[in-house]
C-alpha cells in the first residue's frame, strides 16, 4: 500500500473499529479486575515500607536513648570510681595519721615507764645507801660513844648525817 502511493497512516475501516473496541474492552477489563489488585498490592507494599520506616525510626530513637542511658551510667560509674578513689586516699591518710598518733602515744608511754623505772631504781639505791649509812653510823657511834642510843636518837643522828652528806636529793 505504501508502495502504491497511498500515504494514509490511519485508515478507518472495519479492522480499525474492531481493534478499537478490543482495546477499549481490554482497558475496561484491566480497569475492572486487574487495576484494583495492582493498586491493592502497591498500597500494601507502600504501607509495609512506611511501617518499616516507622519501626526503623522507633528503633533509632530507642538506640539513641539507650546510648544516652549508657553514657549517663558510664559517667555515674566514673564519678563513683573517683569517689571511691578519693575515699580510699582519705581513709589511707586517716589510717596513717592514726598509726602515727598511736606510735607517738606508745613512745610517750615507754618513755614514761622508763622514767618511773629509773626513779624506782634511784629510790631503791637511795634507800639502800641510807640503810648502809645508818648501819655505818650506828657502828661508828657505838665505837665513839661506847654505848647504844635509843631509836629516836639513832633516827635523828642518821637524818643529820644524810643531810650533811647530801644523799637522797636533800641538802
Amino acid at each position: 500500500m505504501y508502495l502504491a502511493g497511498e500515504a494514509n497512516i490511519i485508515a478507518v475501516n472495519g479492522t480499525f473499529v474492531i481493534e478499537l473496541v478490543a482495546f477499549i474492552a481490554m482497558i475496561a477489563l484491566l480497569w475492572r479486575y486487574a487495576y484494583p489488585q495492582i493498586a491493592k498490592v502497591a498500597e500494601g507494599r507502600q504501607k509495609l515500607i512506611a511501617d518499616q520506616l516507622a519501626q526503623a525510626e522507633q528503633r533509632s530513637r530507642e538506640a539513641e536513648e539507650r546510648l544516652k542511658e549508657a553514657e549517663a551510667k558510664l559517667n555515674d560509674a566514673r564519678v563513683q570510681a573517683q569517689e571511691v578513689i578519693a575515699g580510699a586516699a582519705k581513709s589511707g591518710e586517716q589510717l596513717r595519721a592514726e598509726l602515727k598518733a598511736k606510735g607517738e602515744e606508745e613512745a610517750a608511754r615507754q618513755v614514761e615507764k622508763a622514767k618511773k623505772e629509773i626513779e624506782a631504781a634511784r629510790q631503791q639505791a637511795v634507800e639502800s645507801v641510807r640503810s648502809q649509812v645508818a648501819e655505818i653510823v650506828v657502828a661508828v657511834t657505838e665505837k665513839v660513844v661506847g654505848e647504844a642510843l635509843d631509836v629516836k636518837s639513832h633516827k635523828r643522828l642518821i637524818d643529820r648525817a644524810i643531810e650533811e652528806i647530801g644523799v637522797g636529793g636533800r641538802k
